[in-house]
């Protein structure tokens, strides 16, 4: 597993070969589609999405639900806003830092 990819617990059942693929998708959310971030607490991020991004989102976070259980997502359309609400257990909390670092880095607005 390369230095990038270090943090992704065992737990996670995607294959190695897939894993660089699927954070490019998130680095492409980010990117395209993160407007805010906000801790809300060690082991919940509240992403705030451009709206045009939920069938994206969706389908990101319904695939990653898959290989690693232990995130609990919530997607949230309100009037001109999308919430995505990221919680994972206090055993993954490094996972969750990792995604918030690369989502700040990655973010539009």
């Amino acid at each position: 597993m390369s230095d990038d990819q270090a943090w992704v617990p065992e737990s996670c059942t995607l294959p190695s070969g897939q894993r660089p693929l699927r954070l490019a998708e998130f680095d492409d959310l980010f990117a395209t589609a993160l407007l805010a971030q906000q801790r809300l607490s060690p082991t919940e991020l509240l992403w705030r999405l451009d709206p045009a991004a939920e069938a994206t989102a969706r389908d990101l976070i319904g695939r990653e639900s898959s290989c690693c259980s232990f995130f609990s997502f919530t997607l949230t359309a309100a009037t001109g806003e999308l919430r995505l609400d990221v919680r994972v257990p206090a055993a993954h909390v490094d996972v969750l830092d990792a995604l918030a670092l690369r989502a700040a880095a990655g973010m539009t607005g």
